[in-house]
């Protein structure tokens, strides 16, 4: 009878120790999805985008036709597709293969852009010729919190990158 009395209270005590790690493991488990989801999210939009702008190139700046895109217009397909990922937190870069830039810090500030692109100058608007959409995801995590040589901060901040060329098709 004496034994079971020393025992009082030790699975209470157990099952704190185990469900602290349980719940941290769970915790970090649903953190790391939601991230990985959001990484492939991202580069599934800038892939679309890419491929968008692509197949809407220089047959479609040519007199006559009125299928050229805009800034504005990869930019909100880019939304469009990335489902879920914040346009205030989304960096968006437009490359040409001559290295012509159009930078949308965040992607919400380029709807409006009525620029075509690429743009016929500097012969970037050609068959053949490469396009490049580039992106990075300012992803925040609570578990991020922990990351090494972060410092002490509320919550974790990490930075998701993306990266799609393809050749102008028509």
């Amino acid at each position: 009878m004496r034994k079971r009395q020393d025992r009082r209270g030790s699975a209470l005590v157990e099952f704190s120790l185990a469900g602290i790690a349980s719940i941290c493991l769970l915790i970090s488990t649903v953190s790391l999805g939601i991230g990985m989801w959001n990484y492939h999210t991202l580069a599934y939009a800038v892939h679309e985008s890419t491929r968008y702008a692509a197949v809407k190139g220089h047959n479609c700046t040519l007199p006559g036709n009125s299928c050229a895109v805009t800034v504005g217009t990869i930019a909100q397909k880019f939304a469009s597709v990335g489902v879920g990922l914040p346009p205030g937190q989304v960096n968006v870069t437009l490359t040409t293969q001559s290295g012509a830039v159009t930078s949308c810090a965040p992607l919400s500030s380029c709807y409006s852009n009525t620029a075509t692109w690429p743009p016929s100058s500097n012969s970037d608007n050609k068959v053949g010729n490469n396009i490049t959409i580039s992106a990075a995801y300012q992803f925040q995590s609570v578990m991020l919190f922990f990351w090494p040589g972060k410092g002490s901060q509320q919550v974790g901040t990490i930075w998701l990158p993306a990266t799609s060329t393809q050749p102008i098709l028509f």
